[in-house]
């Protein structure tokens, strides 16, 4: 496994902050869309819309979630990763993040 080199932490930590922040810009930008579906779905039980509507709807919203989910997943595996001391460690927060993806996911 590649390791970063050790000649330039605040580059290389300048790059998993970039990296965070980006992935979170990211996830929130998803939160904030399905927060505007799920205020549409109100709206369409307000109106009476059809249960068929609505549960279309409702789907696309809990895929839009679980989408979010697991890119915020990816970003705690890659942190995992690149923030590791060891080979061993990574594995170990790999795996880490494998249990919860199970348990979550």
């Amino acid at each position: 496994m590649p390791r970063k080199p050790a000649a330039a932490p605040a580059a290389e930590a300048s790059k998993s902050a970039i990296y965070r922040a980006d992935h979170q810009k990211d996830v929130v930008n998803r939160l904030r869309r399905i927060e505007g579906q799920v205020r549409g779905l109100v709206e369409m039980i307000q109106e009476g819309r059809s249960c068929e509507d609505v549960a279309l709807q409702m789907s696309a919203a809990r895929k839009a979630m679980d989408k979010a989910f697991y890119r915020m997943m990816a970003c705690t595996v890659m942190e995992a990763v690149y923030d590791a001391e060891s080979e061993e460690h990574a594995m170990q927060e790999v795996e880490k993040s494998a249990r919860l993806l199970e348990r979550f996911g």
